[in-house]
């Protein structure tokens, strides 16, 4: 039976679906005798469908699993969902139904979705964080944790909606409101869990030298996040021997520059300042509510006030004014700063501001010599000018070739280097009790505790008598109640007497339950480590994990670079201390894709600023020929929410349906198009052209195949037998080959692995050799391309290799190796230049004498135009590429 001409996507790719899901073809076990490839792509969230984003991150795994297979490696690549969260609540407020179904409902639709792609999943491991099966182990861990000391409970700092009475995240706080009741957002302190991923620090950043797989840049981002910092701390008594407030800083050196000192409005000697000061305490007040990121101090107008309060200068006994200053976070650090406006930017600004004293403690040569009047300096004459032009330049490294700065006005320093200097200020202080070297990480402590409904329940119960009472193990898990349906008026839990009451497992007493739920960070820590067992019911983890783990290759968004990835390490080494896996790092390797960028309509405001639309949202009028005349926004249409960086935000639902795409063209199209748009780390732009280009070529490769077969049978290929020009050509197939198996393999660079097969299939394509031999060579000429294409076009491929008689699957075929005999060439081609420009080509023998390359180039037909009558200075020959002729 011949094969159809006619390429049906909708037909092929059903036929294939069906028979890898009968056949059960993605399921893996555990081979110990095989090696094991885990591909992993970062779990998503069930928002309803899928976008172009999570297809091209799930189709970049999907090819590097199929090509991991076909190399013979056991190749497991799971799917789960990351099912808790806020939108989840925010959809149920909307709609008026639990959150639990909107989940389910989306999860069962998304599935769908994936399974239409073909990407060759093992269904059978999924999973949900929001399973009882699944967050009963997070609770169980944190119990673990809480047992070593790696979970504690205080006070945090939290927005407040006073309308909803609720808690709001950062993102629903808009300009200072709520943004659902547009109250004004209150900062409130209130009691929460931490994990000590401190304890962790020096292990997490040391173990980044480890990771030659992930990129740079990510592993830069984690070391600054991370933020080790060697110092000292600094005491300055105050109140006659009633305390020390501590600080820590980097530039001890100057030390002997500082004029006052600033705490953080939550500081203890605030509120101790503040207690019979009105005014003082409004202050505090005002700055409590103000942003608490860090991020936001570098643009802060900088505000402060005295608190009447001094602390005494540990080496000289001056007394230092003690400021509350808006720009000192109670979360870095001690919640104080020794101030040295001489060399701090910010405390230069303050000091300005308020008047206070600045002195400077840091020089260099350049410096002093403009102090002392020397008429070979230039700049100005007047010190203190100078000082202020030249502040911001970093005074204890190297300036234009001049000695290292060093102190002035600093006492016994006088004269010494930073590094000097800063280890005789820590001798100084160590004498005194007044301080020591120490080392200081800008990683913080990780709040878990959510005052939210749909996430895992902190497994914690508070009683009367007892205090706060872990939930025994026998009891895991605490159930989430899946009936009920926020408003947005605070956490259902806290009205659910159902799930709220109980007994104290401690005394018996009547007790509650705790109603906070943990972050969602939490959920996808260590979902990764269930995958391999996810029908164990006994433990969090078993052998089976053992054997899969690490990740041998993960995927997913830069924006995930520094907290997913680092709570995911930290979780993995606390689980290791705990005696339940046996590795120490998650993901071996780490390929980060860029976004996927639609066609957005944008509209320029009288004020300049730009607001971007959705192309649904938009008529648009066309002339005779089909071009856009016009585009008019339809009515009560809402703008796309931009980053400012031309990346659209998801909470619009902006972009290209997916769905609507694969219906159209089918899988393998809106796969090919997406592999081949971009390289997978760089941002990708949406191309309707694209998309159609690529359906054209899948057309043309099952014309190509279709062809050929109504041809008849076709002989194994007689290398020995080839002509010249055959010969050609199946090295071009060689070649090929391998270029593909570097580019995905080593680079993945899918896009130019795309582009070698379609060059091979043009070569094919123009092949018009019906001899026995020629048509030998096409039939393997079209089964390399099949193979080469089958990891990211895998219905189409699937169905050619079948019409071309194999009846084996062809995910579990050999992938190709290039044949070393058929890439040997009989010549070379180098490209002629004269005088550096393009002048023709000539072909010689691998391995040709210069002479005789000289010669070749010097007589070819072309290069003599511009080489004739003129004299020859020179001939450059650069071996197996080009050759340069200089001429007069």
């Amino acid at each position: 039976m011949s094969m159809d001409p006619r390429y049906d996507p909708a037909v092929i790719e059903a036929a294939a679906q069906e028979r890898w899901r009968r056949e059960r073809a993605f399921h893996v076990v555990e081979e110990p005798e095989r090696p094991k490839f885990y591909c992993l792509s970062m779990f998503p969230y069930p928002s309803g469908k899928l976008h172009m984003g999570h297809v091209r991150n799930y189709t970049i795994g999907d090819v590097i699993t199929r090509y991991q297979r076909m190399r013979g490696r056991n190749v497991l690549q799971p799917m789960g969902w990351d099912a808790f969260g806020l939108p989840a609540e925010n959809a149920a407020i909307a709609n008026g139904v639990p959150p639990a179904k909107w989940t389910w409902d989306n999860i069962a639709y998304m599935r769908r979705q994936l399974q239409s792609l073909g990407f060759a999943l093992d269904w059978e491991r999924e999973i949900a964080t929001c399973d009882p099966r699944y967050y009963r182990w997070n609770q169980w861990l944190f119990l673990r944790l809480l047992e070593r000391g790696l979970v504690y409970k205080k006070t945090g700092t939290v927005n407040w909606d006073p309308v909803d009475q609720t808690v709001l995240a950062n993102e629903q706080v808009i300009e200072g409101r709520g943004w659902r009741t547009g109250a004004v957002v209150e900062k409130r302190e209130i009691p929460m869990y931490y994990m000590r991923i401190t304890a962790y620090a020096e292990e997490l950043l040391a173990a980044l030298d480890s990771l030659p797989g992930w990129p740079e840049r990510v592993r830069i981002m984690q070391a600054n996040w991370i933020g080790r910092s060697e110092g000292v701390e600094i005491g300055f008594p105050y109140g006659a021997g009633a305390g020390t407030l501590n600080v820590f800083t980097t530039r001890a050196d100057t030390l002997y520059g500082a004029t006052y000192v600033a705490v953080a409005a939550e500081h203890p000697l605030a509120v101790r300042a503040a207690a019979d000061n009105a005014e003082l305490a409004g202050f505090v007040e005002r700055c409590r509510q103000g942003s608490v990121m860090e991020a936001d101090l570098a643009t802060l107008e900088k505000e402060g006030m005295d608190t009447g309060l001094q602390v005494i200068h540990p080496l000289t006994g001056d007394r230092l004014p003690v400021w509350v200053a808006n720009y000192v976070l109670m979360g870095y650090g001690e919640g104080a700063i020794m101030a040295v406006p001489a060399h701090d930017e910010r405390d230069f600004e303050f000091a300005r501001k308020y008047g206070l004293p600045i002195r400077q403690v840091i020089s260099n040569a350049i410096e002093e010599r403009r102090r002392r009047g020397d008429a070979d300096v230039a700049g100005p004459e007047n010190v203190r000018f100078d000082f202020e032009v030249t502040l911001w330049k970093p005074w204890y490294a190297e300036q234009e070739g001049e000695v290292t700065s060093f102190c002035v006005n600093s006492g016994p320093l006088d004269g010494l280097p930073h590094q000097a200097a800063t280890d005789r200020i820590a001798a100084l202080l160590e004498e005194k009790g007044l301080g020591r070297k120490r080392i200081q990480f800008r990683l913080r402590d990780w709040g878990i505790s959510r005052q939210r409904y749909w996430g895992c329940p902190i497994p914690i119960i508070h009683c009367a008598v007892c205090g706060e009472v872990p939930v025994p193990d026998e009891q895991l898990p605490v159930v989430l109640p899946d009936h009920l349906v926020p408003d947005g008026s605070g956490n259902p839990l806290s009205g659910d007497h159902a799930f709220l009451d109980c007994k104290c497992p401690g005394c018996g007493a009547a007790a509650r339950r705790e109603t906070d739920t943990m972050d969602t960070f939490v959920d996808s820590s260590w979902y990764f480590l269930r995958y391999p067992c996810a029908d164990q019911s006994r433990a969090m983890v078993d052998e089976r994990t053992q054997y899969w783990l690490p990740v041998d290759q993960y995927i997913g968004g830069i924006e995930h670079a520094i907290l997913h990835l680092l709570y995911a390490r930290f979780w993995t080494k606390a689980m290791r201390d705990l005696g339940l896996i046996g590795i120490d790092e998650p993901f071996s390797n780490l390929l980060t894709q860029g976004m996927v960028l639609n066609e957005i309509f944008l509209r320029r405001g009288e004020d300049g600023r730009i607001t971007y639309f959705n192309p649904a949202d938009v008529d648009l009028e066309t002339d005779a020929r089909g071009q856009r005349t016009a585009a008019r926004l339809r009515a009560d249409r809402l703008p796309v929410e931009s980053d400012g960086m031309g990346t659209m935000s998801k909470s619009k639902n902006n972009g290209v349906d997916p769905q609507a795409l694969v219906d159209r063209y089918g899988a393998d199209t809106a796969r090919l198009f997406i592999m081949f748009a971009s390289p997978p780390e760089q941002t990708l732009e949406w191309s309707d052209a694209g998309v159609e280009g690529a359906y054209r070529f899948l057309k043309r490769l099952w014309r190509l195949a279709a062809d050929h077969l109504a041809a008849g049978a076709a002989g194994a290929v007689n290398a020995a037998a080839l002509t010249q020009a055959q010969r050609d050509l199946r090295r071009k197939i060689h070649e090929t080959i391998a270029k593909v198996d570097d580019d995905i393999g080593r680079r993945c660079t899918f896009n130019t692995a795309i582009a070698a097969v379609m060059e091979l299939t043009n070569a094919l394509s123009r092949a018009d050799d019906p001899t026995p031999a020629g048509r030998a060579l096409m039939r393997e000429g079209i089964e390399m391309s099949v193979l080469l294409l089958s990891p990211i076009v895998p219905h189409i491929t699937d169905a050619i290799w079948r019409e071309l008689g194999h009846t084996g699957s062809l995910m579990d075929a050999r992938w190709p190796v290039a044949e070393p005999g058929a890439l040997t060439r009989s010549t070379v081609d180098l490209v002629v230049q004269v005088n550096g420009k393009l002048r023709g080509h000539v072909a010689v023998a691998p391995g040709a004498a210069q002479e005789d390359i000289r010669a070749a180039a010097l007589g070819n037909a072309d290069v003599r135009r511009f080489t004739d009558g003129r004299e020859i200075r020179k001939v450059i020959i650069v071996p197996g590429r080009l050759i340069n002729i200089v001429v007069a």
